[in-house]
Parts: C-alpha cells; structure tokens; sequence
C-alpha cells in the first residue's frame, strides 16, 4: 500500500466538500485530476471510499474511517509546519557551542545578548581546552567551536573574528616588571606556569621558545587561568596566557604584563563548522554574530577578518 499525502490532501477536500468539482477548485487542480488521484487512493487501499448519491459524493464507511485519520494526518502536518517556522524565526531550537576556557572571557556576554533576542533557543555550552573542543567538532557534538587555532586532519570552515594576544604576565613585585624587552634567553631562566598538555595556549608558549631552542623551565601546572593567574599573583613563577583574560588584574594592579622580545605572540580567534554540517538557522545567526563584532576592539589584525580557512584530512 503506497498512500500519499497528496492522496490524502486531495481526499479529505473531497470528502468535506462532497463534490469533485468545488475539491479541484479548492486546490486548483482539474477535475479529471482530482478524479484520478481518488481512483489511485481506492486502488491504493482496495476497497471503495466515496459513492455517488445523486449530485452529491458520499463516503463509505471506510471512506469515513479514513477521513477522520486524514484529518488528524492534516493537523500534525499543520503542527510540523508551524514549528519548523518557529525554527527558521528563532523562536526556539538548540544551539550547541563547543568552546576553549579562554573563550570564556569574552563569550558569555554575547550568550547574554543572543539570549535576549532569541529566548526560545536552548543554549548548551561546552567548556575544555583544544584537544576536547576539536574532538567535540571531529564527533559532531557540537553546532560551532571556538578556538585559537583551526584544526588539522578534519574538514571545517574556519572564519577568524577577534584577535587573541598571548603575553607573558608576572606578579607585580617581580624583578622583570618594568625592564624593556626582555630577552627569551633571559625569560627561559624562570619558572614558567603553564596549562595543561592539550591546551591550545600551551602549544603556542612550546612553539615560541622552541623556535629558538631554548628550553623551558616548567613550574606548576594548571587546567584553568584562574588558577594560573593565582599562581603567578603568589610569586610561583610567569606565564603565557591571552590578554583578554587579565583585563580585571590589570586595572586592579594585582598582575603585570612583562616587555619581552617576540610577544604579544599575535593570533586570532576563529569560529569553526564541520563542512559537511549544515548550521542551523540559530547557528548561523550566532556565527554571523561574532564576525560582526566591532573592529575597533581587535586592534594588530594580522589576517582579514572573515577569513575562511578550510583544514583538510
């Protein structure tokens, strides 16, 4: 049995109407159509659904059975149509996000904002260093990523949207505050606190010290910039981190930003898909959002924004 929703569209204007002629008016079809499309539904089923009973079309019982099935067919085919709507207007849906933790300095306050516009869109945020976050992309659990470096080995689009300074902090009192441009040679003879093995800020400190074969003088080890940062107020040792998560210790004078050769290390923020993943209509608003994000608030862009980036397995 192969029944359509054209079948039974076309069957249910009939038997409302009671006529083949105002049904083919209704649904702007010839009469001739409308009559084949019931003549396919009755061979369809094998039994007879409508009889004529002077000018008026009758339906038999199992004409009348189906009826009343069509038409609860119709009105959640109507509900089906009415919350896609409410997708494509934003007026509810999921939208996941996959985030690294520095991210988390400047993300929640646009989450607000989206929040606002949109408050029927469920947002489920996950929150962990490069490694888990470009997993969560690789696995297709999570709508967008965002991250300081675009992925290798997965197909993604990568589009760039804020600058991402790493400098290197210290505590107030130590000994380097205030020199210029410290050497890498002099910086390596300190203890530095890092984030943990997967952490994309680690990766980036490794690679600059690697570049000019010094080797580093690993202190303490943390999976949080709260922590680090803690670390370094109590004398533990300097840092590498991003800028934009020691805004309120600067103001406060709680931490300090050495001058050393080679930083900030300049790097980029980048908004991240699957390539074969089609974005939702919430996901593709959020995303829209942040390439539009003022660029008088990201200052050494050192690529356009908006940049696609495609990464290739």
């Amino acid at each position: 049995m192969h029944i359509t929703l054209r079948h039974l569209r076309i069957f249910e204007a009939v038997a409302r109407h009671g006529s083949i002629s105002r049904a083919a008016g209704e649904l702007h079809l010839t009469q001739p159509a409308v009559s084949m499309q019931m003549k396919q539904l009755e061979e369809q089923i094998g039994l007879p659904l409508v009889e004529q009973i002077g000018r008026r079309i009758c339906l038999t019982e199992a004409g009348q059975t189906l009826r009343v099935h069509a038409g609860d067919i119709a009105c959640r085919m109507a509900n089906l149509n009415a919350a896609m709507v409410q997708f494509l207007g934003l007026e509810r849906g999921l939208l996941r996000l996959a985030v690294v933790s520095t991210a988390n300095y400047f993300l929640p306050a646009l989450i607000a904002e989206f929040n606002a516009r949109h408050p029927g869109v469920r947002i489920s945020l996950q929150v962990g260093n490069r490694e888990f976050v470009l997993s969560a992309l690789a696995d297709s659990r999570t709508d967008l990523a965002i991250t300081g470096q675009p992925p290798d080995g997965v197909d993604v689009v990568a589009q760039n949207f804020k600058d991402n300074p790493l400098v290197i902090i210290s505590s107030p009192r130590h000994a380097l505050v205030g020199q210029e441009q410290v050497s890498m040679v002099r910086l390596a003879e300190e203890a530095l606190v890092m984030r943990e093995p997967g952490s994309g800020t680690r990766a980036a400190a490794e690679r600059q010290f690697a570049a000019l074969g010094l080797t580093i003088r690993a202190g303490c080890e943390f999976s949080t910039n709260e922590a680090i940062k803690q670390a370094v107020r109590a004398g533990l040792g300097v840092a590498v981190v991003s800028a934009q998560t020691i805004e309120l210790e600067l103001q406060t004078g709680c931490l300090a930003v050495l001058s050393v050769e080679g930083f900030p290390i300049m790097r980029q923020w980048y908004v991240v898909h699957r390539t074969q993943h089609r974005l939702s209509a919430s996901a593709t608003t959020f995303r829209d959002r942040l390439l539009a994000l003022d660029p008088a608030g990201m200052p050494h862009m050192s690529h356009k924004r908006g940049a696609r980036v495609r990464a290739s397995a």
